[in-house]
C-alpha cells in the first residue's frame, strides 16, 4: 500500500473514532488497532492524534468553503443563494459525516489543534457568508425582517447539520432530497397555502 493510500486508511479509522468516542476518548492505539498496524508505526505518518484530528476538521471545512465562495461570487437573489448553500453544506457535510460531527461536537478540543486560528476564521466564514444572503433577502424583501438574522442562521444551520445523520441517506439523491426538503420549509414553511385550502 502507498503511504497517500495508508495516510487516508489512517485518516478515515481515525474520524469514525473520534465521531463515535470524541478526540480526547480516542488513543494512538485505538486507531492503530482500527487500522491494523502497529501503534509506533502511525508515527511515520502522523506526529500526533491531534495531527489527525487537525487534517480531518481542516480538509472537511477546505471543501465546505470552497463551495461557499462559488456560490457566493455568482449573481443570485437571496432564495436562490440560500437554496445553493442549504444543498452544498448538506453534500459537504455528508460527503464527511465523521468530520462534520466531529467539527459540530469538539468545539472545546478544537481550540487545541494547531490550525485552531484557521478553524476559528472558517467557522467566522461560515456564518458571516449564511448571515449575509440571510440579511440581503430581507433587504430585497424576499426574507421576513422580523425574525432576526442571527437567530434565523442558527435555526438553518442546526437543521442543515443535523437533519442529514439523523435520516441518514445513503446515496447522492437522497441527500439532495433532504436539501430541498430544508430549502422548502424554510422558504415556503409547512403551512398549505391559502389558494390550495378547500373553500
Amino acid at each position: 500500500m502507498e503511504r497517500q493510500e495508508r495516510n487516508e486508511l489512517i485518516l478515515e479509522h481515525a474520524s469514525a473514532l473520534f465521531a463515535e468516542k470524541g478526540i480526547a476518548g480516542t488513543t494512538v492505539r485505538d486507531i492503530a488497532a482500527r487500522t491494523g498496524i502497529l501503534s509506533g508505526s502511525l508515527y511515520h505518518y502522523f506526529p500526533s492524534k491531534d495531527a489527525m484530528a487537525d487534517r480531518i476538521v481542516t480538509r472537511y471545512l477546505e471543501e465546505l468553503l470552497a463551495q461557499y465562495r462559488e456560490i457566493l461570487a455568482d449573481e443570485q437573489d437571496a432564495r436562490a443563494a440560500l437554496r445553493r448553500l442549504v444543498v452544498a453544506s448538506t453534500r459537504v457535510s455528508r460527503a464527511h459525516a465523521h468530520a462534520s460531527e466531529i467539527y459540530q461536537r469538539e468545539t472545546g478540543y478544537l481550540r487545541r489543534l494547531p490550525s485552531r486560528e484557521e478553524i476559528r476564521a472558517a467557522a467566522r466564514t461560515i456564518r458571516e457568508s449564511w448571515e449575509g444572503v440571510l440579511a440581503q433577502g430581507a433587504a430585497d424583501g424576499d426574507f421576513r425582517r422580523d425574525v432576526p438574522v442571527d437567530v434565523l442562521y442558527v435555526l438553518i444551520r442546526d437543521a442543515v447539520w443535523l437533519t442529514p445523520r439523523s435520516i441518514a441517506p445513503t446515496d447522492a439523491q437522497g441527500v439532495d432530497r433532504v436539501a430541498e426538503a430544508i430549502v422548502t420549509v424554510f422558504l415556503d414553511g409547512i403551512a398549505v397555502p391559502d389558494e390550495r385550502l378547500p373553500a
